[in-house]
């Protein structure tokens, strides 16, 4: 990444950082729909099991690989204030923390997945699948969270085409194993839904390896010896990742949960309710993707800009990308209500199931038009390192407002399961509505806070360029002059200004180390304090 002068070289770098992250998303949602795709057509028994397996395991993912998504802003702003040497640790640090966190994630399953299948009341068969669907995909929960954290450091470095890559590679090698588990072919056993675990649990290993090998081989990412690097358990580092990476993840949780849990509450209905439902979801899903993408490059971009205090640029960024995922809202409207019963039968080719889902796609056409605002408004924030309001309209908007309101339709109202999405839809709205009001304060209280970017006009300043000689003969003319740069006791700071007004990055030290020693005669202070102003090296200044 680099910084942007104008609104059309911002758009450039907007569109290169997101176009990888949109495909990248949009694979890694296709192991989900290749899941449910697949198990629907199996059976609607496995529909529905993959059904309730995902509506627990997603929550759970995205809510806890969104903890570890802090490393991202992290890298970034470290990255724009040139702050390189600390990138290495915080990316080994959350390493480590993503291991802890799988190790508990499974801890918790072990002991926690029987009693909360047993409260759902659901058909042995759907039971069955959807405990053999968690146990399987459990087998990949360490790598990948490993891997999250390898691709939160690559895209914070602005390499958002490299996990691309590598999601990309995944997608075929998840297609494959989900035909030959869940359909038994090639001599497989078969598996139904609970084949699709097992071949997402394989897939994540083979993506978190690839990532390693990325990371060891391939610059820039090799400059930074993630793995050369030993390092101790620091829980302070550990402490300002979850500072960030907490929020992060629980308003990521609070969103995918209530959607999550519609899932289970469906299950007072009958199968093909569950099913229907599912498939409808799924689809919204997938189309969410696109605002998810630019609320993740957003994350990246306000990052860098914020790190090296460009505020002006980072509100620049933001609006595009909330003008960006708006106009995509209003195109995928479009599409929902007019290829509505082509999607639906995309799913499943039994009579009712296909009805019911033509029927919930057409309330999805409102989730695009808040999620275009509130997603963009997310990574925007999470971009300047302001996570805790967002924790709070979440919990408030999809919880407090959106859940109950959904419940009271869903049983006082002849809406049945349609009541479920129309609180959905009320959450997200006032979410919406809550970020944005954030985002504007946040925004204003930076006003003004830019440091110069054009430095006054000044006589030291002038036809230099860098020349260590031209430099050393203005500094002597200035020290002879009443200039308050160069006063007494604020030599080290005009030190300071010249490294950064002057030096190239891979001539810093030698041209501040022959300026200074060039112009030694001139100071007018003691031998002892010029002597230790010329033994500056590039680090202290």
């Amino acid at each position: 990444m680099k910084p942007t002068h104008s609104i059309s070289q911002k758009i450039n770098q907007s569109l290169r950082i997101l176009l990888p992250i949109l495909v990248t998303q949009i694979s890694m949602f296709a192991m989900t729909f290749f899941d449910t795709f697949m198990s629907g057509h199996s059976s609607a028994n496995d529909l529905a099991g993959v059904a309730i397996g995902a509506s627990i395991w997603v929550p759970v993912q995205t809510g806890l690989t969104g903890i570890l998504f802090a490393v991202t802003p992290v890298v970034a702003q470290f990255l724009g204030g040139n702050q390189k040497d600390r990138v290495t640790f915080s990316v080994v640090q959350g390493i480590y923390l993503a291991v802890a966190v799988a190790c508990a994630v499974l801890l918790c399953g072990w002991l926690a997945l029987d009693p909360l299948l047993n409260r759902m009341h659901l058909e042995p068969a759907v039971r069955s699948t959807a405990k053999g669907f968690l146990i399987a995909i459990a087998a990949g929960i360490v790598p990948l969270f490993v891997y999250t954290v390898l691709r939160s450091f690559m895209d914070g470095l602005g390499q958002t085409r490299m996990s691309m890559t590598i999601t990309l590679i995944s997608l075929p090698i998840n297609s494959i194993l989900n035909y030959l588990f869940i359909f038994g072919s090639l001599g497989f056993p078969r598996l139904g839904g609970v084949g699709a675990g097992v071949a997402s649990a394989i897939t994540y290993w083979c993506i978190c390896i690839v990532a390693l090998i990325v990371v060891i081989r391939r610059r820039p990412f090799a400059d930074y010896r993630i793995t050369q690097k030993t390092y101790g358990i620091s829980l302070k580092a550990w402490k300002e990742l979850l500072r960030i990476g907490l929020p992060i993840g629980f308003a990521i949780f609070f969103e995918t949960s209530i959607f999550a849990a519609v899932t289970p509450l469906m299950s007072e209905y009958n199968t093909v309710t569950i099913a229907a439902h599912q498939a409808a979801i799924n689809f919204a899903s997938f189309l969410y993707m696109v605002p998810l993408s630019i609320s993740m490059a957003l994350t990246i971009l306000v990052g860098f800009e914020a790190g090296a205090r460009r505020y002006k640029d980072a509100r620049q960024y933001s609006y595009l990308g909330i003008g960006m995922a708006l106009g995509m809202a209003v195109l995928c409207a479009v599409i929902l209500v007019l290829f509505g019963d082509r999607i639906a039968a995309i799913y499943t080719k039994e009579t009712s199931v296909l009805a019911l889902t033509k029927q919930f796609l057409v309330y999805a056409v409102f989730f695009q038009l808040s999620d275009a605002l509130a997603a963009p408004i997310q990574g925007t924030l999470r971009g300047y390192k302001d996570v805790n309001v967002t924790l709070i309209v979440a919990l408030v908007s999809y919880w407090i407002i959106g859940s109950p309101t959904g419940y009271l339709l869903a049983h006082v109202s002849p809406l049945g399961a349609f009541g479920y999405w129309i609180g959905l839809i009320t959450g997200l709205a006032f979410g919406a509505a809550g970020l944005f009001m954030r985002l504007l304060y946040v925004q204003r209280r930076r006003r003004g806070k830019e440091p110069c970017s054009t430095p006054p006009a000044d006589p030291l300043r002038s036809g230099m360029d860098g020349d260590p000689a031209a430099l050393a003969g203005a500094l002597q003319d200035g020290l002879h002059q009443p200039h308050p740069a160069v006063a007494v006791g604020e030599s080290r700071e005009f030190a300071r200004m010249l490294f950064h007004a002057f030096a190239a990055e891979h001539e810093v030290i030698e041209i501040v180390d022959r300026v200074l020693h060039a112009v030694r005669p001139s100071f007018p202070m003691p031998a002892r304090q010029a002597d230790q102003l010329l033994g500056l090296g590039g680090h202290e200044l």
